[in-house]
């Protein structure tokens, strides 16, 4: 019956997320969760949020969290915007700030939710081609555009670029809103926040999926000069005004105020990766670089989507890209505990081995 649907439903093409598959005994390594689980902290708020208190509308500004994501950054609470997860709050960047009648860039290997976004607010955009080393060149960026957007570190490749280069490109861009989308920045690089004083166009988005562990309460946010975050105000107040429930904002502030666990959390991650890292080069896979909590790898040997369904049929799930071309041979694992790597790698031994 799709004769009912609107002329803009009819050219999109959704962005498709890593499955959420019901096997036994699964290690679930396609959709970057984090392998540990939140803060104490975080389920003490959410049990003390169920009260008879939820017949009331939540803060619609969310004040308390923004003042504390505010403080974690040491900046002005009028700097931060909070949505349901990062993913919204990308939405709201590209209807708000991004839509200029020039093409907004990104690169060709990237988050593939940008494009979608692009067609179903009607924004032009050109992609970037990645270098051979599947690296951003910020030169391909210096160029007359309606914005920029790309992850830090990329995704999928997990590749890091350094914060001098990104203030090169601010440099570079002084009329075009710039956006650094630092979904995985806590599990290895310096966030682009220290530069939001400087550069007007600069807008941040991070989320509390990944190194919070809090991918179920669905909070990301952004950081940027007042001036950008009034229009991103502007777009969800004509949208959805009370975005975050409260247990989101309750327990997005635990996880926020409780810096020690988080900054465990990451450094179990980061020891992961080096580990399996070191393990798959001893398996002659080639391994990007990675500063995410997820790496980027391919055996020179072995077709990645045969590697991916060898994988499925032991029960363990992992992400694989058909497109484009030259990252068909390359997987995306997420990093998960110990126990699951080694299964893992007990796995992929058996089968670059056959």
């Amino acid at each position: 019956m799709s004769r009912f649907w609107s002329a803009v439903v009819h050219d999109l093409t959704p962005y498709v997320p890593g499955e959420q598959p019901k096997l036994a005994n699964l290690v679930k390594l396609n959709t970057n969760e984090n392998p540990y689980g939140p803060s104490p902290r975080v389920l003490d708020a959410l049990r003390a949020e169920a009260a008879e208190t939820l017949r009331l509308y939540p803060d619609p500004g969310s004040g308390r969290l923004r003042a504390g994501i505010a403080a974690y950054h040491g900046v002005a609470a009028d700097r931060v915007f909070v949505g349901n997860g990062s993913d919204e709050v990308l939405a709201h960047a590209f209807m708000a700030l991004l839509k200029h009648g020039q093409p907004v860039l990104f690169p060709d290997i990237t988050y593939s939710f940008y494009p979608v976004y692009c067609r179903l607010y009607g924004i032009e955009h050109r992609t970037i081609p990645l270098t051979d080393t599947f690296e951003i060149r910020i030169d391909d960026y210096l160029t007359p555009n309606g914005g920029v957007i790309f992850p830090n570190p990329n995704a999928p490749t997990g590749r890091l670029l350094a914060l001098g280069e990104i203030e090169r490109l601010l440099a570079g861009n002084p009329d075009s809103v710039v956006v650094i989308d630092e979904a995985y920045i806590d599990f290895g690089g310096d966030s682009a926040v220290c530069l939001v004083a400087r550069y007007p166009q600069l807008l941040v988005t991070r989320t509390l999926s990944k190194s919070h562990a809090l991918a179920g309460l669905r909070v990301g946010y952004a950081i940027g000069q007042p001036h950008l975050i009034e229009a991103l105000d502007r777009v969800k107040d004509s949208f959805n005004s009370y975005p975050l429930d409260r247990f989101a904002q309750a327990g997005a502030l635990a996880s926020i105020e409780d810096h020690a666990y988080f900054e465990s959390l990451c450094a179990r991650v980061v020891a992961s990766r080096g580990r399996l890292v070191a393990a798959l080069a001893g398996l002659d896979f080639e391994v990007l670089p990675s500063a995410a909590n997820f790496i980027f790898t391919g055996h020179p040997s072995h077709d990645g989507a045969k590697l991916a369904a060898a994988l499925r049929e032991r029960s363990i799930i992992v992400r694989h890209f058909r497109q484009p071309d030259r990252i068909s041979r390359f997987l995306r694992i997420t990093i998960g505990t110990d126990a699951q790597c080694d299964t893992l790698l007990d796995a992929l031994k058996a089968i670059v081995a056959c």
